[in-house]
C-alpha cells in the first residue's frame, strides 16, 4: 500500500520552499542589479572610447552639444552629442543603459505627441546618458537644450581639459541621492525630486549611476560628496562648487553645466 504525506509534512515542505524562496530571491535581484550596472559602466566605457575617437579625428575638438531635442522627433534632423558619436561607437544601443526605467517628466501633456510617454530616456531621446553642457562644444543657432536653440558659440577642445580624468563628461539621467528620500536638499541641491509638478525623478539604481569622463573612461559614483567634487567644465569648477553667474539656479556650477 502506497503511503501519502501527511498534512503536517507538506506544511513543513511548504515552508521550508517559503523559507529557502525568501532568502533567494533578493539574492537573485542583486545579482540582477549588480548585472545591470556592470552593462551600463561597460556602455560608458564604450562611450568615451568612442568620444576619444572622435577629438583625434577633429583636431581635438569635442562633439557638438545639444542635448534632450523636444523639437526634431528621432531621424535625420534629431540633434544630440550621441550623433556625433555614433559612427564611432558603431552601435546606437551602448546610449542605452540597461538601468533607465525614465521618468515623470515623459509623461507631461505639454511635450510633443512623438515624446509624450515614452518609457526610457533612450526611446525619447536617443540616450540614457546626459550630457555635461560646459564639456562639449556649442554651435550658435544649432545647439538645443530641450526646446531652446542656444544663441552663442563656444568651442571645446580635449586639451583645454585641466583635469580630464575627474571631469565629469556624461553620466546616467538619474543617481540615486537625486532622490529626498536619500538626501533631504536633494530638490534644492540637484532639482530632480521636487514636489509636482517638478517632479523629474525616479529611481533607475539604489547603489549609484555611471560617469563617463573626459578621458574616456568610466566608473560608478555612489553618493553626492564624489558627484559634487567632480570637475564640470575645462576650468576645472567643481560640480558643488559655487557660482555668482545669475544663470547658476542651485548657486553652483552643476546647474550652470550639468
Amino acid at each position: 500500500m502506497k503511503r501519502a504525506f501527511t498534512l503536517i509534512e507538506l506544511l513543513v515542505v511548504i515552508a521550508i520552499i517559503a523559507i529557502l524562496a525568501a532568502i533567494l530571491f533578493p539574492v537573485f535581484a542583486q545579482a540582477r542589479e549588480a548585472a545591470k550596472r556592470t552593462a551600463c559602466i561597460s556602455n560608458g566605457r564604450q562611450i568615451g572610447m568612442a568620444t576619444m575617437m572622435y577629438t583625434s579625428d577633429h583636431d581635438d575638438g569635442m562633439p557638438i552639444f545639444s542635448a534632450y531635442d523636444e523639437i526634431n522627433p528621432p531621424g535625420p534632423l534629431h540633434r544630440g552629442v550621441e550623433v556625433w558619436v555614433l559612427p564611432y561607437a558603431k552601435n546606437k544601443e551602448i546610449f542605452s543603459s540597461p538601468t533607465d526605467a525614465g521618468g515623470p517628466y515623459l509623461n507631461r501633456s505639454s511635450l510633443p505627441a512623438w515624446l509624450r510617454g515614452k518609457p526610457t530616456y533612450f526611446a525619447a531621446y536617443g540616450t540614457s546618458y546626459r550630457f555635461t553642457s560646459c564639456v562639449f562644444s556649442v554651435v550658435q543657432n544649432y545647439s538645443i537644450q530641450n526646446a531652446t536653440v542656444l544663441n552663442f558659440s563656444r568651442p571645446t577642445t580635449l586639451g583645454s581639459m585641466e583635469d580630464p580624468s575627474n571631469t565629469r563628461m556624461m553620466r546616467t539621467e538619474m543617481m540615486p541621492f537625486f532622490s529626498r528620500s536619500i538626501l533631504a536638499t536633494a530638490c534644492d541641491r540637484y532639482g530632480y525630486d521636487c514636489p509636482p509638478p517638478g517632479d523629474y525623478f525616479r529611481r533607475w539604481s539604489p547603489v549609484g549611476g555611471t560617469v563617463i569622463f573626459a578621458d574616456g573612461s568610466a566608473r560608478s559614483t555612489t553618493n553626492a560628496g564624489k558627484f559634487d567634487e567632480q570637475r564640470v567644465n575645462p576650468e576645472g569648477r567643481k560640480s558643488g562648487e559655487a557660482s555668482n553667474d545669475p544663470n547658476a539656479w542651485t548657486g553652483t556650477w552643476y546647474s550652470l553645466c550639468d
